[in-house]
């Protein structure tokens, strides 16, 4: 019978030498393994984990309260902090839902550190397995450790804002055909347009 996840966790790998020697299935596991493989990095992928599960992280890696704060209550703006060798990241994903023609948000925090790479997820997106199936198909791409990881979770966020950029002309387009169609829709649309762009604003401007 197949052991159930625990609550939080999303995928755990310890590599060496840019090659995954362990999936663990616990915090625990990935502590030990890391222990039993000198030169190890960690990256521990998490899904709007508990106050317990990151009280964890942070005791094994001395992760600062205040960015255990920040991860646990979410709704951060975008930023950068250092807490001595850890860095401490909030990014806001966007993406374009072409269904509903609307953009939704994304929030995620990363902890780096020397062994570590910790990314914490409070929705949906970014898709981070397709960026961690991608570095792990791809000679030499894990070779660098966590700075390699930190710079292609970000590579994969400003990426995605490029279809968010095409899907909002789009709407302007079709709002202005609908302005000289006199359709009564239009001001709601134009309203919720508004408030679209200036939330996008507010989360590509800092990064």
């Amino acid at each position: 019978m197949r052991r159930p996840r625990q609550p939080g966790l999303v995928n755990l790998a310890v590599y060496v030498d840019g090659a995954r020697v362990d999936s663990p299935s616990s915090l625990q596991g990935t502590f030990q393994a890391l222990d039993a493989h000198p030169g190890a990095l960690a990256w521990i992928g998490l899904y709007r984990p508990g106050r317990d599960m990151l009280d964890q992280l942070a005791e094994e890696f001395g992760l600062h309260e205040l960015a255990i704060e920040d991860a646990v209550t979410a709704h951060q703006r975008p930023k950068v902090e250092r807490y001595g060798d850890t860095l401490f990241m909030v990014l806001r994903a966007a993406h374009y839902d072409d269904t509903h023609e609307r953009v939704d948000f994304g929030e995620l925090h990363i902890f780096g550190g020397a062994n570590f790479v910790i990314t914490v997820r409070h929705s949906e997106s970014p898709d981070l397995a397709l960026v961690r199936q991608r570095m792990e198909t791809t000679p030499g791409a894990l070779d660098e450790g966590a700075e390699a990881v930190l710079y292609a979770i970000l590579d994969a966020v400003v990426d995605g804002y490029k279809p968010v950029v095409e899907g909002i002309a789009n709407d302007i387009d079709e709002i202005e055909t609908q302005v000289f169609d006199g359709d009564p829709k239009v001001s709601r649309r134009v309203y919720e347009l508004n408030r679209e762009v200036i939330e996008f604003e507010r989360a590509v401007s800092p990064l």
